[in-house]
């Protein structure tokens, strides 16, 4: 693992921004709720001033108030004032979205691709020869180095939608179209999020985290990840779960570098250990938990594609007892 256990954040707000593009967009809609804020106290201050104001006295009720037609002071106002607001609001939108968009990439950035699968993340670094599932390590920024990620979006099937709100806003992930955006939290932290686009029976658990450390922590991280897989585990029963997985469709589906299993369809297992999570979040990565998980994965992830091993408990457990080795 990669040394430092980050306590998962329990704040999900783009209000509490930690990453340069969500601090941009959380100062926005700040702008956006206190100008909305002011047409609201105005608007109505003005209705309640002209209700008190204007209302008849008691012995004139019924009788119709005298009528005024037409102010072109009035209207002018009111049709330049909402004017104004809407071309102010206009413009610092267009800017925020500039800033964001064309934002340059730095020497210095990390490049991942993420690819949205029905129910889990593929997460790909190209450049530095590493692929992991559900969890995006990324460096800190800081104010002497820059180390922004930049983040290329894929989709392997439907429309997935790539958000974790204190670190970034949402971008959809488009079968045969690819999106961009980049990340820079400035404090390490593991923040959560999933994808925000309805894309089948488990989207509510299609779960996301990022996690981001000190950049010598994540160098670290990195050489760890780029290590294949112990050839023969010294544990007899690993041992055995070895060639349980090399003989059954598990290699037909996942990878573990270092063996013959190259399958792309679900999740890189080499280091699955390493991962906080399994099934993109749905349950902590315990040996417990991975033993419920292989039996039936319908019974923590109902839905989900990955089929049931009908194997029996010994070797099961055997099975269970290589994957916890996977490092």
């Amino acid at each position: 693992m990669s040394g430092i256990s980050w306590t998962p954040d329990t704040v999900s707000s783009i209000f509490a921004p930690v990453s340069t593009p969500a601090a941009k967009e959380a100062d926005l809609a700040n702008f956006v709720l206190v100008l909305s804020g002011v047409v609201f106290i105005v608007v109505a201050g003005l209705i309640a001033y002209s209700v008190m104001r204007f209302r008849a006295p008691a012995e004139e009720q019924g009788s119709e108030p005298p009528q005024v037609y037409g102010s072109a002071q009035v209207e002018a106002a009111w049709t330049a004032i909402p004017l104004i607001i809407v071309i102010v609001l206009m413009l610092a939108t267009g800017r925020v979205i500039y800033e964001i968009q064309a934002a340059p990439q730095p020497p210095t950035a990390v490049e991942v691709t993420v690819v949205g699968r029905q129910w889990w993340w593929e997460i790909r670094y190209p450049k530095l020869g590493v692929v992991t599932a559900n969890e995006l390590h990324v460096p800190v920024s800081d104010s002497l180095t820059r180390r922004p990620t930049f983040l290329t979006l894929e989709s392997a099937d439907v429309v997935h939608s790539f958000w974790v709100p204190r670190v970034a806003g949402k971008t959809d992930l488009i079968p045969n179209r690819t999106n961009r955006m980049w990340v820079e939290p400035h404090e390490p932290g593991t923040y959560l999020g999933q994808c925000a686009e309805y894309c089948g029976t488990q989207h509510a658990f299609m779960l996301l985290r990022i996690v981001a450390e000190p950049p010598e922590q994540f160098a670290r991280w990195v050489e760890q990840q780029r290590q294949t897989a112990a050839p023969a585990p010294a544990d007899p029963a690993a041992a055995a779960g070895r060639r349980v997985f090399l003989g059954t469709v598990c290699a037909s589906c996942h990878a573990v570098a270092g063996t013959v299993a190259n399958g792309r369809y679900g999740p890189d297992l080499t280091h699955l250990m390493s991962r906080a999570t399994i099934g993109a979040g749905v349950a902590a990565n315990t040996r417990e938990r991975l033993r419920a998980w292989v039996r039936n994965p319908d019974g923590l992830k109902r839905g989900v594609l990955m089929p049931a091993m009908q194997i029996d408990d010994e070797y099961l457990d055997q099975l269970v007892a290589y994957l916890v080795t996977l490092r």
